[in-house]
């Protein structure tokens, strides 16, 4: 099944009259380090522009005064979430002991998670329904610590099989990056088509993963009462993604923020295509 706009506005969320900013889905990231600090910029600034009523911030002091400066509005320190986005700009390797504690907490509380990068080593820890966003490099570590040896090069030419596979054996739903994205729990399986490869640049998979946490956590009390739901908003959040990319590139190079900063333009054009008309005859901007 190819994901489709149709298909992803039945998944977006359009604030009502009686909702506070918990009732839109309170997000929480753990992300970026002192290597790679802009990976927590480009993941809060992704889940601010997707919807999210609340974005919490927990890293390192230099990312976190970057994703302050950049977003003032990002509270940050622990706190209740109803989503979690773990492990973008992280490196398993290198995980300090207090990174380790806090990842753990996080996928102890029970809520949803997406596991990024630095994060996938933890599929089998704490609870809680998991979507995992790897690259073709990604999915073969996380295979081989099933038991399965299978090439990168393998991977990209049968991506479907490959994430089906990753999914079945750990028990999540496996969202594979790639010019075609697979979403699929190793039974329902969907394709995302990027409108443009120019998202094949450095930062973009930190962007996906803020837009797919901002879903989860509007979407939280479905994802849990229906694991099977995360396939649908993990389609969502690629589709959203691949659309907020091409109106960035328009047809040339573009950058990482760009992406994130199109997210709500996006949105608000899904959205607006399924509301009433209004008194002067349309409801999109467009």
């Amino acid at each position: 099944m190819v994901w489709s706009v149709d298909d992803a506005r039945a998944w977006l969320r359009m604030p009502q009259a009686a909702d506070d900013k918990y009732a839109r889905g309170v997000v929480g990231l753990v992300t970026g380090s002192d290597a790679y600090p802009g990976a927590a910029v480009l993941g809060v600034e992704a889940a601010h522009r997707s919807g999210a009523g609340m974005v919490r911030y927990v890293g390192p002091r230099r990312a976190a005064d970057l994703v302050l400066a950049r977003r003032p509005e990002t509270v940050a320190g622990t706190g209740r979430v109803q989503a979690w986005v773990l492990g973008s700009g992280t490196d398993a390797s290198h995980r300090s002991a207090s990174l380790r504690s806090t990842l753990h907490g996080a996928l102890a509380d029970g809520v949803p998670a997406v596991l990024d990068a630095g994060a996938l080593d933890l599929v089998r820890v704490g609870a809680g329904p998991r979507l995992l966003t790897p690259h073709a490099g990604e999915l073969r570590t996380l295979l081989a610590a099933s038991g399965v040896d299978v090439e990168r090069s393998a991977i990209a030419s049968d991506p479907e099989r490959w994430a089906r596979e990753a999914a079945s054996r750990t028990g999540t739903t496996v969202l594979l990056k790639g010019a075609r994205t697979v979403v699929t729990d190793g039974e329902r399986v969907v394709v995302v088509e990027a409108p443009t490869h120019w998202l094949a640049t450095a930062g973009t998979g930190d962007v996906l993963a803020g837009v797919a946490g901002s879903l989860l956590a509007a979407r939280a009390d479905a994802v849990l009462a229906d694991p099977a739901s995360l396939v649908d908003l993990g389609a969502t959040a690629a589709w959203l993604h691949g659309e907020a990319g091409a109106r960035a590139s328009r047809g040339g190079p573009l950058v990482a923020l760009e992406v994130a900063e199109h997210v709500a333009d996006v949105v608000r054009d899904v959205l607006a295509d399924d509301q009433p008309a209004s008194s002067s005859g349309s409801a999109s901007a467009r």
